[in-house]
C-alpha cells in the first residue's frame, strides 16, 4: 500500500486461503474509507467511503469456521461498486463490529442521518444527498 494510506490505517488483512495469508488480495480500512487491493504484477484499488456504506452482512461456510476465517459483505451507495466482499479474514465477527461503529462514527461527522436516503440503482435529482439544502 501506497506510504500515505499505509500511515492511516487503523486495521488490515489479507485474503487467507486454507486460514493462511497466501493471496495477494489486501484490505484495509483508514477513519473514513475502506480499501480493497487486488493483485501481485498488475494491482487494481478501489476505495469506497465508509458513510456511504448503507449495510454489511457476515457469511460463513462450515469450511470458513474450520479454517478461523469469514467473509464481510459491504453494500454501499457507490457506483462503480455497490458490493464489495472482504473475502476469509480473520476475526471476522470482530472486524464487522468494528467496521459497522467506524461507519456510524463517518456518518455522525458528516451529519448524515439512518435514513435510508442512499439507492445504489438510481439516482433521484430531487433528493439532497449531501446536505448542503440543494437537490442532487
Amino acid at each position: 500500500m501506497a506510504d500515505k494510506i499505509e500511515n492511516d490505517v487503523i486495521w488490515k488483512d489479507r485474503k487467507r486461503i486454507l486460514g493462511m495469508p497466501l493471496s495477494f488480495t489486501r484490505y484495509a480500512a483508514t477513519e473514513d474509507r475502506f480499501i480493497l487491493i487486488k493483485g501481485f504484477l498488475n494491482t487494481e484499488t478501489d476505495e469506497i467511503l465508509l458513510y456511504r456504506i448503507t449495510d454489511i452482512k457476515l457469511k460463513r461456510s462450515l469450511g470458513q469456521k474450520i479454517f478461523g476465517v469469514g467473509t464481510i459483505i459491504l453494500y454501499s451507495a457507490d457506483q462503480t461498486n455497490n458490493v464489495l466482499e472482504i473475502k476469509n479474514i480473520t476475526r471476522s465477527d470482530e472486524v464487522r463490529g468494528f467496521l459497522s461503529k467506524l461507519i456510524e462514527e463517518q456518518r455522525a461527522r458528516k451529519g448524515i442521518t439512518s435514513r435510508e436516503f442512499f439507492s445504489s440503482h438510481s439516482h433521484d435529482p430531487d433528493i439532497d444527498l449531501d446536505g448542503d439544502g440543494l437537490p442532487g
